[in-house]
C-alpha cells in the first residue's frame, strides 16, 4: 500500500494553489460550535409495500425521526463538551469535493473540542478493516483544501457487506474506541453504512455511524438528497468537454461524435451534460428502459437523426450516452446476465459463448468481436459487469455506419458517407479542482456529520437542503438511512413480490420531471439547428462562480422546505380551531381534515405509492 497517503503533497502553483486558499462559506446554523438540535416525526419509507421489510431487517434502526440543524438561541449556555474520538472512510469512486468533507469535520470536530481526534483510514475500507490509520491534523489538512482526488486517504473495494467484513470494521471501532464513523460514498456505500450501524447497535458498540452522499454520478437522490457531492464539478468538466467536441464538429462538418459519459444506473451526468451543451441527440438509459427499445431500434432512432441532419445538408453532429445504456436494452441486459451467472459458476471465458442459451448465444454472435470480448471482462466487486470497460459509443457508431451503408444501398440514404469519431469521458474528471458549489456542499456535510455524532445519531445521512438558494439559506439535517431503503421488485402490479434485501438503490431520471420536460421541448432544436452552448471551465471567480447544476435548479426539490410548511399549516389549523370556535368553522375544518385524509389514504397505499401526484388531479 502506498506510504505517501496523508503525507503534505507540493502544489504546484498557480491555480491549484489559489484553490487551497479558498474558504468555503457555511450556513448560519453551522458557524458556531454548537447547535440545536430538533427531532421530527418519525420516518418510513417513500413506498408504503417496502417499510414492513426494511423494519424487519432494521429493527434497531428504521421508523428514526427526522433531525434538523438549527442556530442556537443566542443566550443558549455552552455546557463542557467532550473529546470525541472520530473515523473517516472513503468508501466510493473518486469524486471531487471528498477532501473538504474531511476538511469539514475536523474544523468542527476542533471546535467541539480540540482533545478529540480524527482518523483517517488509509485505502479505504480495507484499511478500516486492518486499522490502518492517519491521524487528521491541519498540518495534513493544509494541502488537501478544495483538491480533487480522494489521496489523502485513497479507496479499495468500496464495500463493508461480508459477515468478515462487517466484524473487522466492528473490530477496528472497539479497538479505537470510536464514538463515530463516517462513511463517505454513494447508493452502495450508504447502504453499507445503514447495515453496519444497525449491527453495531445490536452489539452494543458505541460507534455512531453516519453516511456523506459523495457520488459524481448524481445517483443518490431521493426526498432526502437533492444532489450529491461532486456532480456539479463532473458535470462543468465534462460539459466543457463535450462543447469543445460540438465547436470541433461544427467546424469540421463531416464527423460524428459518440460521446460515452459516467452513469451506470442512472443517466444524471449525461442529461446534465446535455442541458449545459446541446449536443444534437442524448439517448438515456431510462428512456429506453421504459419504452423496451432493443439495440437495432436505437440504432434507427439514430440513424433517423443522422438522416434528418443529411436532408439539411449537415454531416456532423454529436451524440451523448450514458455508459449504463447498454444495460438498459433489454436483450442486453439479459445477455449481460446469462455471463454474469456464468462468472459466478466459474466458467472459463473461453468456454462462456458455448454455454449462453440459444437466443444468448445469436446475440452474442451478432456483435462486433470487440464488444464480446468486453462482455466477458471479468466482474466488478458488486458483481456487476465492467461497464466503464464495455465500448458501448464504438458499438453504437459500428452498427449506425452499416445501418446507413444499407440505407445507402437501398436508395433510403443519399447523402455523404458516414463517419465517427468515439469517446470515452469517464476519468477525466474524476480528479478535477471541485466547484465552489461542491467546496461549500461538502464543507457543510462535514459539518453536519460531527454534529450528528455529537447528538448521539447512528444509522442517518447528512443532508442539506434548498441547495438552489445561496449558503445562507440552506438547511441543514440528518435523515435516516432506512428512510431512503426500498426493496426491489420482481414485477409490477398487483402481483408485484418485493425480493432481495432493502438497499438504497440508485434514483433514475425523472422522465415527468420539469428538467427532461424542458430538455424534450429543446429537442428538435438541438437535434437540427446545432444549438451548441459553450459553458467553459468552472469559474471560481467572477460572474460565474455562483452557478449550480440545471437540474437542481430547475426542480423544486426543498423537501425540508415543504415539512415546513406543513408544520406551518398544521399549526394554524390548532390554533384556528380551538375548544370554543364557532360550529362552523368547526364543521368546515372537520371536511377539510376529511377530505385530506381520503386524498392521502389513496396516495400511500402500496399501489398507487409509485404514481405521480398528477394522477391524482
Amino acid at each position: 500500500m502506498n506510504a505517501d497517503f496523508g503525507a503534505p503533497k507540493e502544489l504546484a502553483g498557480g491555480l491549484q494553489q489559489r484553490r487551497a486558499l479558498y474558504q468555503p462559506s457555511l450556513p448560519p446554523c453551522l458557524q458556531g460550535a454548537t447547535v440545536k438540535v430538533e427531532y421530527g416525526d418519525a420516518t418510513t419509507t417513500i413506498n408504503p409495500s417496502c417499510a414492513s421489510v426494511v423494519a424487519q431487517a432494521f429493527p434497531s434502526t428504521f421508523g428514526q425521526p427526522l433531525v434538523s440543524f438549527v442556530a442556537p438561541p443566542a443566550d443558549a449556555v455552552n455546557d463542557d463538551r467532550p473529546p470525541l474520538r472520530v473515523g473517516v472512510v472513503f468508501s466510493g469512486r473518486q469524486s471531487p469535493g471528498g477532501h473538504n468533507v474531511i476538511w469539514g469535520l475536523h474544523d468542527a470536530l476542533k471546535a467541539h473540542n480540540p482533545q478529540s481526534v480524527l482518523y483517517g483510514f488509509i485505502g479505504g475500507t480495507e484499511g478500516l478493516f486492518v486499522n490502518k490509520t492517519l491521524e487528521i491534523t491541519d498540518d495534513v489538512l493544509t494541502s488537501y483544501k478544495n483538491q480533487g482526488g480522494f489521496d489523502l486517504l485513497g479507496r479499495s473495494i468500496d464495500q463493508i457487506r461480508s459477515t468478515k467484513q462487517v466484524n473487522a470494521a466492528i473490530t477496528t471501532c472497539r479497538n479505537l474506541n470510536l464514538d463515530g464513523l463516517v462513511i463517505i460514498g454513494g447508493v452502495t456505500s450508504n447502504s453499507d453504512a445503514a447495515q453496519l450501524a444497525e449491527t453495531l447497535v445490536q452489539n452494543n458498540c458505541k460507534t455512531k455511524v453516519v453516511g456523506v452522499p459523495v457520488s459524481l454520478n448524481g445517483d443518490l437522490k431521493n426526498q432526502f438528497v437533492e444532489t450529491t457531492v461532486g456532480f456539479d464539478t463532473v458535470c462543468k468538466v465534462n460539459s466543457q468537454l463535450v462543447s469543445n467536441v460540438c465547436l470541433d464538429a461544427i467546424s469540421a462538418g463531416k464527423y460524428y461524435y459518440f460521446v460515452r459519459l459516467m452513469g451506470r444506473k442512472a443517466s444524471h451526468v449525461a442529461f446534465e451534460c446535455a442541458l449545459q451543451s446541446h449536443p444534437n441527440m442524448l439517448i438515456l438509459g431510462e428512456e429506453v428502459a421504459l419504452s423496451k427499445l432493443t439495440l437495432m431500434e436505437v440504432i434507427d432512432k439514430i440513424c433517423d437523426g443522422v438522416q434528418a441532419r443529411a436532408e439539411l445538408g449537415k454531416y456532423h453532429g454529436v451524440l451523448l450516452i450514458p455508459e449504463g445504456l447498454i444495460e438498459s436494452i433489454p436483450e442486453m441486459y439479459a445477455l449481460i446476465q446469462e455471463i454474469n451467472i456464468l462468472h459466478n459458476n466459474n466458467v472459463p471465458v473461453a468456454e462462456m459463448s458455448s454455454q449462453l442459451s440459444p437466443w444468448a448465444a445469436a446475440l452474442f454472435q451478432f456483435l462486433p468481436l470487440f464488444i464480446r470480448r468486453e462482455l466477458l471482462l471479468h466482474q466488478e466487486s458488486d458483481n456487476s459487469a465492467q461497464l466503464s470497460q464495455i465500448d458501448t459509443e464504438q458499438l453504437l457508431a459500428h452498427l449506425v455506419e452499416a445501418e446507413m451503408i444499407k440505407r445507402t444501398k437501398q436508395g433510403r440514404y443519399k447523402g455523404r458517407k458516414f463517419s465517427s469519431v468515439c469517446h470515452f469521458f469517464g476519468y477525466q474528471a474524476r480528479g478535477s479542482l471541485p466547484s465552489n458549489f461542491d467546496c461549500d456542499y461538502a464543507y457543510a456535510l462535514g459539518h453536519i456529520s460531527l454534529h450528528m455524532i455529537a447528538a448521539g445519531l447512528t444509522g442517518y445521512m447528512a443532508t442539506v437542503a434548498n441547495l438552489k438558494d445561496p449558503v445562507d439559506k440552506w438547511r441543514c439535517a440528518a435523515a435516516p438511512l432506512t428512510a431512503m431503503m426500498s426493496v426491489k421488485r420482481h414485477l409490477r402490479g398487483p402481483g408485484a413480490i418485493p425480493i432481495g434485501s432493502p438497499a438504497i438503490h440508485p434514483s433514475p431520471i425523472d422522465l415527468k420531471g420539469k428538467a427532461y420536460e424542458l430538455l424534450r421541448e429543446k429537442a428538435s432544436s438541438f437535434l437540427l439547428d446545432d444549438f451548441y452552448r459553450t459553458p467553459g471551465g468552472i469559474q471560481y471567480e467572477g460572474p460565474g462562480q455562483d452557478a449550480k447544476p440545471i437540474t437542481l435548479t430547475i426542480e423544486n426539490q426543498d423537501y425540508m422546505g415543504d415539512i415546513e410548511i406543513l408544520k406551518c399549516c398544521l399549526s394554524k389549523v390548532r390554533t384556528m380551531v380551538k375548544p370554543g370556535c364557532s360550529r362552523e368553522v368547526l364543521k368546515a375544518a372537520i371536511s377539510s381534515m376529511l377530505s385530506v385524509t381520503d386524498v392521502l389514504t389513496v396516495m400511500s397505499h402500496p399501489l398507487n405509492a409509485e404514481l405521480p401526484l398528477s394522477h391524482f388531479k
